[in-house]
């Protein structure tokens, strides 16, 4: 079993901490200092995205949706946000299947084993 207390852990604003990363899953710590964003992005995985700590507004596609301690939320491969920290906010970021069809490393895994 692995465990991590994610409100304790050492983490670096702009420097996420991988906790997990195989053939299956990522899962990523990110502080997040307020009033700072992870401006639009997505990734090729399917995303969830849980707040461990402080409060995080999400926004896409013109609506938005704030949520504290507890809040997860769910994303579709390449589905387009902007998470903001409404106050400094600790987050994990897990990634499955990972990596997703069109990440850049399984494209290169592909072309390898072709």
């Amino acid at each position: 079993m692995e465990s991590w207390d994610i409100r304790s852990l050492d983490i670096e604003p702009r420097r996420p901490q991988v906790l997990r990363s195989d053939e299956e899953i990522r899962a990523i710590a990110i502080r997040l200092p307020g009033g700072e964003e992870l401006q639009e992005h997505q990734v090729h995985e399917r995303a969830y995205l849980l707040v461990a700590d402080g409060e995080i507004e999400i926004s896409q596609n013109g609506s938005s949706v704030t949520g504290g301690p507890g809040f997860l939320s769910h994303f579709e491969p390449n589905e387009r946000r902007t998470v903001r920290a409404l106050a400094d906010a600790r987050l994990v970021l897990v990634l499955a299947p990972w990596p997703g069809v069109g990440h850049p490393t399984r494209l290169a895994q592909d072309r390898a084993e072709a």
